[in-house]
């Protein structure tokens, strides 16, 4: 009788999507669209305010670029795994609950990492920050898919998307005003507001189903090799300029992080209860999404990263100046998002794709030719130009990809998705940091060889800087030595602003290689077309 009490009682507090539809009417749809935004606003936010901090954060612990992008990168790669905990968690406790404890270890996270005393207890915290982020963003984005009508799947994804990527443009302005009137740390208790806000909406308006008596398998094997991929590839790109790139410990990394992505690859395929379906990607629209999504992830979330860093380097802008800079870009998607979703239900989506691919190509062509002389304004639109990428091609990949599934799959199709994204944003953003590790080094040798006895221009330079010394009251012992610094930073600057250059123009040929997929979407389409 107790069992049977206990089990009426999970039923009653049970709600479908129907049935909160019933209670709330055909507004419910707005209610739980927000509530989703809000909570993937807020894990977005934690993934970019960190970017203008990293000068103070490399200050403050005494560590290089190379660790200091791990606090990026470990944040995206936390998350990707986090991703397929998602439609673990909303079959073990149904969604409000799910979204509700991931918040709750969000909070945790971000509390550890504005408390931290170095850098791993730091980078712990971005982790716990990731997975949970990893867990809410699939999981709000199957609720807004299922809430809205089958016309207007394209629109849900636009407006679900707008949140999404609008917290990453506005977080570098909201860190750099933490910074600048407080300290560093202040930037991981700025999304602190939204996440209770989020908590108190979820538990109104997230649909919640009964739990089962037992829970369902997880693949804790796959789970556990996924992860090792993942630390043994990022460590490996993160030490390995400082270690050496075949020395035996980077090689080490290297080595089992591969033989553990081939292993999670294989294991998946065995599974009986595999973190990713991959059957899924037996179905060719399915899988062309995905590597859209992959690319785009990169060329987008690497943005995020590199334009705040590129500006105080290279421009020698305030943190809060970065931030400012990203905010036209910001509110422009207040248009493009929802613009671009609703379009994604009238257009062919190779169309859309097409051109935010080409939108991305030519910002960064552009951004490989800014330098220390780039107007404020030139550097705002560049950044205006990428979002429209992400506006063209992020709703409308969604949207075909979760289309495409039956939709006893769209929790596992959503989770998938965004777990490609990710692991494009990862991986992409490291090699090109990579990238430029080793490009600002091979420039500032290329200059350095330049700088002889034989350069007239070298002496012309040295010899009116010994004079600005002298006329400066500098003593005469220090005036070469002060010269030839003075010229190794140029040569420095000069190096640096090259280096961000080639990454770029990386960066622009990733953002193409999205054309080959799109294309054979546009065949696919027409071949389906033609049959009906």
């Amino acid at each position: 009788m107790d069992a049977e009490n206990v089990d009426t009682a999970s039923k009653g507090n049970a709600e479908s999507i129907d049935d909160l539809f019933a209670r709330y009417g055909p507004v419910y749809k707005w209610l739980a669209t927000v509530t989703c935004m809000v909570g993937a606003m807020t894990v977005a936010l934690a993934s970019s305010t960190v970017n203008v901090a990293f000068p103070d954060i490399m200050g403050a612990f005494g560590i290089g670029r190379d660790q200091a992008q791990l606090l990026t990168t470990g944040y995206f790669a936390s998350q990707t795994a986090g991703m397929l905990l998602s439609a673990w968690l909303i079959k073990a406790m149904g969604e409000r609950s799910a979204f509700t404890i991931s918040l709750l270890v969000f909070l945790v996270g971000a509390s550890m990492s504005a408390l931290a005393q170095s850098p791993e207890s730091l980078l712990l915290g971005r982790v716990l920050q990731g997975v949970a982020a990893g867990a809410i963003q699939p999981l709000g984005m199957a609720v807004t898919f299922k809430v809205f009508p089958a016309s207007q799947k394209g629109l849900s994804m636009g407006i679900y998307s707008m949140g999404m990527v609008l917290a990453p443009s506005l977080g570098p302005t909201m860190g750099g005003l933490a910074i600048e009137w407080f300290s560093w740390r202040y930037i991981f208790l700025l999304s602190l507001p939204t996440a209770f806000f989020a908590l108190v909406l979820s538990n109104l308006f997230m649909p919640s189903r009964e739990r089962p008596k037992v829970l369902p398998k997880f693949d804790f094997a796959g789970f556990g090799l996924l992860c090792v991929f993942l630390t043994g590839l990022l460590m490996g790109f993160s030490f390995g300029q400082r270690l050496g790139w075949t020395s035996t410990d980077i090689l080490l990394l290297f080595g089992v992080g591969m033989s553990s992505g081939v292993g999670f690859v294989l294991w998946q395929l065995r599974s009986p209860e595999p973190l990713i379906n991959l059957r899924m990607f037996t179905n060719a629209q399915f899988t062309l999404a995905a590597l859209i999504a992959f690319f785009t992830g990169c060329a987008f979330l690497s943005s995020t990263f590199m334009l705040p860093l590129f500006v105080q380097q290279i421009q020698h802008y305030t943190p809060l100046n970065a931030g400012l800079m990203m905010i036209p870009a910001g509110l422009s998607l207040f248009i493009l998002f929802p613009v671009a979703g609703r379009l994604s239900d009238i257009l062919p989506p190779h169309y859309m794709i097409y051109g935010g691919l080409l939108s991305f190509a030519v910002a960064y062509a552009l951004l490989a030719g800014a330098d220390v002389n780039t107007p404020f304004w030139s550097l705002v639109t560049f950044t205006v130009l990428l979002r429209v990428g992400t506006a063209l091609t992020r709703p409308v990949t969604n949207a075909t990809a979760l289309k495409s599934l039956p939709p006893d799959m769209v929790n596992q199709g959503a989770s998938t998705i965004n777990f490609v994204r990710k692991l494009g944003a990862a991986i992409g953003t490291n090699c090109v940091i990579v990238f430029l590790e080793l490009r600002i080094p091979f420039h500032g040798d290329a200059y350095a060889s330049m700088q002889t006895s034989a350069s007239q221009t070298t002496l012309e330079m040295r010899d009116q800087l010994a004079r600005l010394f002298s006329e400066a009251g500098v003593p005469e012992v220090a005036r070469d030595p002060g010269a030839y610094r003075y010229l190794g930073d140029i040569i420095y600057a000069q190096a640096s602003t090259m280096g961000y250059h080639d990454a770029f123009m990386v960066l622009a040929v990733v953002a193409f290689l999205g054309v080959a997929p799109a294309w054979l979407m546009a065949r696919l389409n027409k071949r389906q077309a033609t049959m009906v």
